[in-house]
């Protein structure tokens, strides 16, 4: 977002983000310890952000990517939780409606699911690096991309978090994910496309509106508008 502070830390209505997403959490009645991993040296920072809530929380240093900080996250899950939830901080506003949905689709026995919403807008796919499927080179101005297909927008989701998961499923799906990511030089940006390289389903649930990212200052401002008449 082009600011001096980690995103987690940019406030709507004078609460950082971090803060908001916690509390929203906090008041599913589902989650009983929350595990925040923190930019480098910021951990105090955000332990101090998030404030007092009626639940254990404790906050430790990410990773270089986001695959090795839930990595970290993971491994201080207190020892009896048999369900685990992966969340980003710039969706502040998951509802209570959300996280539970998504923890009773794991409760009932699918060990990997994920929010998403239809997608509305018509996606194309294109050959990456201007090379079309063949792999000859696509000549033309520069920025010009070749469309390869177009995806049935009718069986495409967009995944949204808190992502479930069973915590022996999400465990082994990240020690295999680190194994590849070391020999690939890779990281998943996604939990849920760790389990499915193991070959395991996941299963999507209907996602929230109010659980859309913050990724530029325009969503922001939109997150803060909407904030205001909730």
């Amino acid at each position: 977002m082009g600011r001096d502070v980690p995103k987690a830390l940019v406030e709507i209505d004078g609460t950082p983000l971090v803060a908001h997403a916690a509390r929203a959490l906090a008041a599913s009645g589902v989650v009983d310890a929350l595990v925040i991993t923190a930019p480098a040296g910021r951990s105090a920072q955000l332990r101090a952000a998030v404030g007092p809530l009626p639940l254990d929380v404790q906050v430790v240093d990410g990773g270089g990517t986001r695959q090795a900080s839930v990595a970290a996250g993971l491994r201080l899950v207190p020892p009896d939780a048999d369900v685990v939830l992966v969340h980003d901080a710039a969706r502040p506003f998951a509802p209570s409606s959300l996280v539970e949905r998504v923890v009773s689709a794991v409760r009932s026995g699918h060990g990997a699911v994920v929010p998403g919403l239809p997608v509305t807008d018509t996606i194309k796919r294109v050959a990456p690096d201007g090379s079309s499927p063949a792999g000859e080179v696509v000549t033309g101005s520069a920025g010009i991309e070749r469309v390869v297909d177009t995806p049935d927008r009718s069986v495409l989701r967009a995944v949204q978090t808190p992502q479930g998961f069973d915590r022996e499923l999400l465990q082994r799906a990240h020690a295999d994910g680190a194994a590849r990511a070391a020999a690939e030089h890779l990281a998943a940006t996604d939990d849920a496309g760790l389990v499915e390289a193991l070959g395991m389903p996941v299963h999507v649930v209907a996602g929230d509106v109010a659980a859309s990212k913050i990724t530029t200052e325009r969503d922001l401002v939109l997150a803060t508008l909407l904030q205001g008449e909730r």
